[in-house]
């Protein structure tokens, strides 16, 4: 709403006036402005007091944060980056931190489409209302992937909107708070380890397997579920002393310190694993690669020690090393990935079945080891500088509501 004054009721002092006069025209206007501002402040609160909500926003430019806060709206519409093909509205219960929402909260480029943006990029909660058959209202959901809080705004608020395919049924074996436990972290470990059984040829028989980025989120699930398995785990971590009895207590045989060493000008060293998890990227994926077993396999999904892979195809060719990459993504309907609805189903399928394997495999005692605690949204950009540092062992719940 706006209000024009005429300048007959300008409530201004005139250039040459020293005293404000009270003429009846400015008791008028005065009276008028009064009256507005009021019924505004009042408009504002009904606006505010029915279905209002909370959501991280960030803004960034050339990589260069320019703002982030706890952001008051009326309305999902009112959210920067809304998926148009979007039919349910979730209330979002829990959240978590992951690699990528500490680098968007951070205002780092390449991760998400654009800003601003509404981070998280999984969530669990209810449903609060769907123009789908596939949910209805309070349907206890969860959802990983999809580019969510990447190219759409995503789960640090308190409502989200998205695609009916894209949620899960909660699994009965878990809470909501236990969702986000697992989280992407767990859902790509999960995956990882599906890759390298279907794609790699790994069994329990097949040699060690070497998880790296142990105290990581993905590491830590990836050792509980392995070892579940019947797989016998090597954990490797910069943080020996701190984290041993950790790793171990999820079921790691053995502890190692960080993967050294230069897997370009050594591409074939000693061949220890039969099988790796990793979730490092850069020397320590090269060196990992260098000291696979002869028909091995390598899953691939993090980049924290650097997006280069320096190594030759001397492993490949003569050791026959397979390297397999994950993406837990797995986008349904999403832009500049595949429009084939088949390939979609695919994914789909898979998404169902990774939560239906963690639900039988992935062993409840874990849960608790795994997380690190629980914090409120206030306390996100500390936690995400933490994160980013390595600080944070296993995985970080957000309490959204």
């Amino acid at each position: 709403l706006k209000l024009s004054v005429p300048r007959a009721f300008s409530t201004k002092t005139p250039p040459d006036s020293t005293k404000t006069f009270q003429t009846p025209t400015r008791i008028m206007a005065s009276t008028a402005l009064r009256t507005f501002a009021s019924a505004s402040r009042v408009a504002g609160a009904r606006r505010f007091s029915s279905g209002s909500f909370k959501a991280w926003l960030v803004d960034s430019e050339k990589g260069k944060l320019k703002s982030r806060s706890i952001t008051e709206f009326a309305s999902l519409s009112d959210l920067p980056r809304q998926d148009p093909d979007a039919t349910v509205t979730v209330n979002v219960k829990y959240s978590t931190l992951n690699y990528k929402d500490a680098m968007i909260i951070k205002g780092v480029h390449g991760v998400c489409k654009g800003f601003p943006i509404v981070p998280g990029i999984d969530f669990s909660g209810v449903v609060e209302k769907s123009d789908s058959p596939m949910w209805k209202e309070g349907d206890e959901v969860v959802l990983t992937g999809n580019k969510c809080g990447q190219f759409f705004d995503g789960g640090f608020s308190e409502k989200c909107r998205v695609q009916a395919e894209w949620l899960v049924k909660k699994p009965d074996t878990f809470s909501l708070e236990d969702c986000m436990t697992i989280g992407t972290a767990g859902f790509t470990a999960m995956q990882m380890v599906s890759h390298l059984e279907a794609y790699g040829g790994m069994k329990p028989n097949g040699g060690d397997v070497l998880v790296t980025g142990a105290g990581g989120g993905v590491g830590g699930m990836a050792i509980a579920i392995l070892s579940d398995l019947g797989y016998n785990v090597v954990a490797s971590t910069s943080r020996t002393d701190e984290l041993g009895d950790y790793l171990k207590s999820l079921g790691a045989s053995k502890i190692i310190g960080r993967l050294e060493g230069d897997g370009r000008k050594r591409p074939l060293q000693d061949q220890k694993f039969g099988f790796v998890v990793d979730t490092v990227g850069g020397p320590t994926l090269s060196t990992a690669l260098a000291q696979t077993k002869h028909m091995g396999s390598v899953a691939a999904v993090g980049v924290a020690a650097g997006g280069v892979l320096d190594t030759t195809v001397y492993p490949f060719v003569l050791r026959g090393v397979r390297l397999l990459g994950v993406d837990s993504t797995l986008p349904w309907n999403v832009e500049g990935f595949d429009a084939d609805k088949n390939i979609w189903e695919q994914y789909r399928q898979e998404r169902l079945t990774v939560w239906e394997r963690l639900g039988k495999e992935l062993p409840k005692s874990a849960l608790p080891l795994t997380q690190s605690g629980v914090i409120s949204m206030d306390e996100i950009p500390d936690k995400c500088e933490e994160l980013l540092k390595g600080q944070v062992r296993g995985r970080c719940v957000v309490k959204v509501q």
